[in-house]
């Protein structure tokens, strides 16, 4: 995605771990499963399909907690035209699905794909306002398109946010083991340190009151990556993986 900031994805810094995840034993996978439920969740899907034609709606300055940035931005798209908005909103809905079948409660961000915003500060209240135990906001990255792969980005203290900055990056974490097994994507080879990178200017971050972490599935502006991505048998590997994870985070 390109800049929104409750959903964005461009810095630097990382963790290690360069492998991906053990697949779990099917004792771990029933234990996760039944951590995750009853458990209510979060879903962002990054952007909105009005935003492009609202210009000034999105791009109204709000506070993030350590400066000002943009109310929201309208995302990237694949060379063929498949726009990130739509990406998220298709892959919120599957990786929903998969959690409530799980026994997960799910509340999204947003109503639709073709509305306008809602703006980042908004985006972010939702966990603490609908007393959320954890929160993902699902993107499509616009790096360079020789880059490829995806990366997970968590939050460092900016002030308020401190109390879940630990809980944010052991779920990002889960996320990004599971997503890596789960789709063979590797880790972004343009951005973050094995597939995690943490920032301190995302709305979505510094303003969240639960633990938060974002996803950018790959790199919309790359050939491949973007084949899969428009791929929707593709896109349920990935909603798949991203249940995965809260299954491990939860189930730790």
């Amino acid at each position: 995605m390109l800049g929104l900031g409750l959903l964005a994805g461009c810095g630097g810094g990382g963790d290690g771990g360069d492998e991906a995840s053990p697949a779990p034993t099917s004792e771990q996978t029933a234990a996760q499963g039944a951590a995750v439920r009853g458990k209510k969740i979060v879903v962002d899907p990054g952007h909105n399909g009005g935003n492009a034609t609202h210009p000034r709606q999105i791009n109204k300055q709000v506070s993030v907690g350590n400066g000002r940035k943009a109310c929201d931005t309208t995302g990237t798209a694949t060379a063929s035209g498949y726009t990130e908005h739509a990406f998220t909103w298709d892959l919120a809905n599957r990786l929903a699905k998969v959690l409530r079948d799980k026994g997960a409660e799910v509340q999204f961000t947003r109503a639709s794909d073709n509305g306008v915003g809602p703006c980042i500060t908004r985006r972010a209240a939702t966990g603490g306002r609908v007393g959320a135990d954890a929160a993902v906001s699902v993107h499509g990255d616009g790096g360079p398109p020789s880059g490829h792969g995806f990366h997970v980005i968590v939050p460092v203290a900016v002030g308020e946010n401190a109390g879940i900055v630990n809980d944010s990056v052991r779920l990002g974490q889960a996320i990004r083991g599971a997503y890596r097994s789960g789709t063979g994507i590797p880790y972004s080879t343009y951005i973050g340190e094995n597939g995690l990178d943490r920032r301190d200017d995302l709305g979505g971050l510094n303003l969240a009151k639960v633990p938060t972490a974002f996803i950018e599935c790959g790199n919309m502006t790359n050939a491949g990556d973007a084949a899969k991505m428009e791929s929707a048998s593709f896109r349920q590997r990935m909603a798949d993986s991203i249940a995965q994870g809260f299954e491990v985070y939860f189930g730790q």
